[in-house]
């Protein structure tokens, strides 16, 4: 592989959404190549969550170190970006226009991830519900919200990493929404929800999971 360029750092650009612009955060490929386009969805909007959340920046970051150019967009109703927020119901929609925007952005790069925290998602396990399996390399979801919404199905190569002791979604039912699909889940231990004080070991735990994917 490539060896990194001078890092990238991250600029906010505007995209025309179903509804409304958006406001969105985006990151190059620190390759001098870019093997692909990564999505990163944020946390839950009515608890804080935007995309400058910590678990979205170290995604993008660890993606971009891997020679994606990462887009991490706030929803409808967040931050600057207009629209109300839709509880999941819609924001697939803003992840679409924002894939859009970033193949129009990147042509002839072909490769995607989708990957988000706790509310993203389930707003990205959505969206892949309307992607054929040839337009995505796979996910990536932390702490994924199964006891928040009604969450659908992934495919069996997707990445699950959650924390031990999450006080937001029970690792339990993480297992219970996983077992019936056969998909393996990564446990970190003594980590919450928000992995604080661990972001450098998830960082290191996605990075080393995608190269796998690579190799």
């Amino acid at each position: 592989m490539n060896s990194p360029r001078k890092a990238p750092t991250f600029e906010t650009i505007s995209i025309n959404g179903p509804a409304g612009k958006l406001e969105c955060l985006k990151l190059e490929s620190a390759l001098p190549e870019t093997r692909g386009i990564a999505l990163v969805a944020h946390p839950n909007p009515l608890e804080g969550g935007t995309f400058t959340n910590k678990i979205v920046t170290t995604l993008a970051k660890t993606l971009s170190r891997l020679g994606y150019v990462a887009y991490c967009p706030n929803l409808r109703g967040v931050g600057n970006s207009e629209g109300e927020h839709a509880y999941g119901k819609e924001e697939p929609d803003d992840m679409a226009a924002v894939l859009a925007q970033a193949r129009a952005e990147n042509p002839g790069v072909s490769g995607l991830v989708l990957s988000g925290f706790s509310f993203g998602t389930y707003v990205q396990s959505q969206f892949r519900q309307r992607l054929s399996d040839d337009e995505v390399e796979g996910m990536i979801l932390i702490g994924p919200s199964v006891t928040r919404q009604a969450f659908p199905n992934v495919p069996a190569d997707t990445i699950i990493i959650h924390g031990e002791q999450d006080e937001v979604v029970d690792l339990h039912r993480v297992f219970d929404w996983a077992r019936p699909q056969q998909l393996p889940v990564i446990v970190v231990p003594g980590v919450g929800h928000f992995f604080h004080g661990r972001l450098t070991q998830l960082a290191d735990l996605v990075d080393r999971e995608w190269r796998i994917r690579l190799l």
